[in-house]
C-alpha cells in the first residue's frame, strides 16, 4: 500500500511539473511580425544618412528577424541594401544578417 501511495504521489509531482512546463512553452513570444511599416522611424537615417532615434534602433530589433526577408523582397531590397541602411544598423548595435 505505502508503494502504492508513493507511486501515486510521483505521478502527481509528474503531472505537476508537465503542467508548468506547459505553461511555461504556452506563454513564450510570438515570432516577430515582419511589417516594413514599422520602421517609419527610420526613413530619415534610410533616405538622408542622419543618425537613428532611440525609437528607430528599438523598431530595427524588433524586425531583426526579418531583415533577410526585406532584403530579397523587390519592393524593399535597395532600402535594406543601401549604405544608408547598414550605417543605421550599424549604429543601433544590430549585427548585419549573413543572407545567404
Amino acid at each position: 500500500m505505502a508503494k502504492w501511495a508513493a507511486a501515486m504521489e510521483m505521478l502527481l509531482l509528474v503531472a505537476v511539473a508537465a503542467g508548468a512546463v506547459a505553461v511555461v512553452v504556452a506563454q513564450a513570444p510570438p515570432p516577430p511580425q515582419c511589417d516594413p511599416g514599422l520602421l517609419s522611424p527610420c526613413a530619415a537615417p534610410i533616405f538622408f544618412g542622419t543618425a537613428p532615434s532611440a525609437s528607430c534602433c528599438s523598431s530595427l530589433k524588433a524586425q531583426q528577424g526579418c531583415f533577410c526577408q526585406y532584403a530579397k523582397d523587390p519592393m524593399y531590397a535597395s532600402y535594406i541594401n543601401s549604405t544608408n541602411a547598414r550605417k543605421m544598423i550599424a549604429a543601433c548595435g544590430i549585427p548585419l544578417p549573413n543572407c545567404g
